[in-house]
C-alpha cells in the first residue's frame, strides 16, 4: 500500500511538470517606435595636421561619412577646411570636432576653429 501512494504520487508530480506552461498574453504590451524627425545643422571647420589630400583630407572625410548622425561630410585639402551635415538628435558640433581630433591616435588633426553655416548640405 505504501508503495502505491508513493508511486501514486510520484506519477502525479511527473504528469504536473511535463504539462505545457501556458505564455503569458500580450494585451497592450505592444512596443510602439517613435520617429524623431532630423534636425541638421551645418558646420565649417578649420582642420590643422593635414599634409596630402588623399590621405589625410579623404581619411578625414571618410571616417566622418561612416558616422552615425553625419549627413555629410567633405574636406579640402586646399583650404584646409571640411565642411559638415549633422543630426543633432544624435551629434553636436563637440563630438564631430572629437572625432576629427580622434584620428589617427588623436595626434594629427585637431579642429582650431568651427562656425555653424546656414546652408544645409544633404
Amino acid at each position: 500500500m505504501k508503495n502505491l501512494i508513493f508511486l501514486f504520487v510520484f506519477i502525479l508530480s511527473f504528469i504536473s511538470c511535463t504539462q505545457d506552461k501556458k505564455k503569458p498574453t500580450q494585451e497592450n504590451n505592444s512596443t510602439e517606435k517613435t520617429t524623431i524627425a532630423a534636425v541638421y545643422e551645418t558646420y565649417e571647420m578649420d582642420i590643422e595636421g593635414m599634409t596630402c589630400e588623399i590621405g589625410c583630407a579623404r581619411t578625414i572625410e571618410s571616417k566622418l561619412s561612416k558616422t552615425k548622425g553625419v549627413a555629410y561630410s567633405k574636406v579640402d585639402f586646399e583650404s584646409k577646411k571640411g565642411v559638415f551635415t549633422i543630426d543633432t538628435n544624435i551629434l553636436n558640433e563637440q563630438k564631430v570636432k572629437e572625432k576629427i581630433d580622434g584620428i589617427a591616435g588623436g595626434d594629427l588633426y585637431f579642429v582650431v576653429k568651427s562656425k555653424k553655416i546656414n546652408k544645409i548640405l544633404k
